[in-house]
């Protein structure tokens, strides 16, 4: 079986730690691998956001996010309205497991996740295998980008950019803590 990831830009952006420009349920989404440290500490600085906010995981389906997740802390009362929840809309804060990196979760003893039915992320997570860190494309303070000409008005070429067009959900997802189901961001 042949290898397709030397002839594919896009998965050689990602493996080697680039940030990837694309576009997401409400705005363009700017991303990388959960995995690497590295690319984690560039989409910060990039971002401008402070490493003890934490950042989101997107992600095509559940199962992709269980590495991150301690799914066992999950309590039973809460997972229908966690799993019905999704694809879409709401972003939820769950009990991170002993794995997930710090450089995702911040200060936090959870970890914001939300699983996605917009194509384009999708396919990346597919073409991946992992979900993808998850943060509006714009530096820290102002508008999240809708178009990626206006993602490359920030970004310029520092970053690669995957076609599409925001599905048009009228802002981004709201987040709620997957304990008390509590209101974090409308």
């Amino acid at each position: 079986m042949q290898d397709n990831t030397s002839t594919d830009p896009i998965a050689n952006a990602f493996t080697s730690g680039q940030l990837l420009v694309y576009p997401t349920e409400a705005v363009m989404g700017l991303g990388c691998d959960p995995d690497n440290e590295d690319a984690v500490g560039q989409l910060l600085k990039l971002k401008q956001r402070p490493a003890a906010k934490g950042l989101i995981l997107l992600a095509d389906n559940y199962s992709r996010l269980l590495p991150y997740v301690n799914d066992n802390a999950i309590g039973q009362d809460r997972r229908y309205a966690i799993f019905s929840s999704w694809p879409d809309g709401i972003t939820w804060l769950l009990p991170k497991s002993s794995s997930a990196p710090v450089w995702i979760t911040g200060s936090h003893s959870k970890i914001a996740v939300r699983v996605t039915s917009h194509p384009v992320v999708k396919h990346l997570c597919e073409k991946f295998g992992k979900p993808l860190v998850s943060t509006s494309a714009n530096p820290a303070g102002a508008n999240p980008a809708l178009t990626t000409a206006q993602a490359q008005a920030y970004f310029g070429d520092t970053v690669t950019y995957i076609p599409g067009e925001v599905a048009g959900q009228a802002r981004p997802s709201s987040i709620r803590d997957g304990e008390s189901g509590q209101i974090i961001r409308e």
